[in-house]
């Protein structure tokens, strides 16, 4: 382990928020006792982000489901809070996905709100053409978040095809994160600059670590051993292989808190749910049941 990742490690490295009518739109949606840093630590990348998804209006107020969709985990906590929402997310997931239709799903859940003939891409930030998907390096391939080999559950429908976690990133970073659980730390990748990557883990720009972060613990909740799939679980380590576990847990809690929800990200939440899984990711809607379970 180099001298960079270590150092790094004990870095705390909140979210900055970029200048100017960006800020305003950003800070409507922090949460009270979310943490901010100077803005020169945030990457241009991640700014540029910060205002395409500025452009977005959330076409529902996600409160407005407490009431329904929620009503039987509100007031839980803990163990008991992890069990009802898996029975929400699971038995409302009635819409499954193929493989092969994730392709076009992309496209509409990650849709540039500046350029509608473009994606977004994860990690990188840059927005692309929805055609210029496939293998080769500049291309962008469907990257699994949750690493489908944690579990080893591949492309099958089911976690292979979860939506949740699955996002349009450029072919070459995609396989420099490979299956790489996230932490802090690393050297700095030159074709997408913010991110960060070491042997044994990988860190994500900062404009998308809370996503990164939502989308591990959604599939904690969704996928608990039935359905035939592994039961996936965070913990706090790194080089976790093959087994069902990605980490570091205490990570992906702070940057959850850091980089709190973008209209980019809850659009992408009201898009899968209305119209191809029709379930919801709870930790975009409800940040902070993340620490009432963890």
């Amino acid at each position: 382990m180099d001298n960079t990742h270590i150092s790094r490690r004990g870095r705390g490295r909140a979210m900055a928020l970029a200048a100017g009518t960006v800020v305003v739109a950003v800070v409507a949606q922090v949460p009270a006792g979310a943490t901010a840093v100077p803005a020169g630590h945030r990457t241009a990348g991640a700014a540029a982000v910060a205002q395409r998804s500025a452009q977005f209006v959330t076409a529902h107020d996600t409160t407005a489901y407490d009431d329904t969709y929620y009503k039987d985990a509100l007031g839980k906590t803990g163990k008991a809070l992890k069990a009802a929402l898996h029975r929400i997310i699971s038995t409302t997931q009635t819409g499954k996905l193929t493989y092969s239709q994730v392709w076009d799903a992309l496209k509409n859940t990650d849709q540039d709100p500046a350029n509608s003939a473009n994606v977004i891409l994860l990690y990188s930030g840059k927005s692309q053409s929805k055609n210029s998907n496939g293998g080769n390096p500049d291309d962008w391939n469907r990257e699994h978040v949750w690493a489908k080999s944690h579990g080893d559950f591949g492309t099958a429908t089911g976690p292979g095809t979860d939506l949740h976690h699955l996002r349009p990133a450029d072919v070459s970073v995609n396989s420099t994160r490979g299956n790489k659980d996230f932490d802090n730390g690393g050297k700095e990748l030159g074709e997408a600059p913010g991110n960060y990557t070491d042997g044994d883990s990988f860190e994500p720009r900062d404009a998308d670590k809370g996503d990164v972060a939502r989308m591990i613990l959604y599939m904690a909740v969704r996928y608990d051993g039935g359905d035939g799939f592994p039961d996936l679980e965070p913990n706090d380590k790194v080089g976790n292989g093959s087994r069902p576990y990605l980490g570091r847990i205490s990570v992906l809690k702070q940057w959850s808190r850091q980089d709190p929800p973008s209209a980019f990200e809850k659009r992408r939440n009201q898009v899968i749910f209305d119209k191809y899984q029709h379930n919801r990711n709870p930790f975009i809607d409800h940040p902070e049941w993340a620490n009432a379970i963890w």
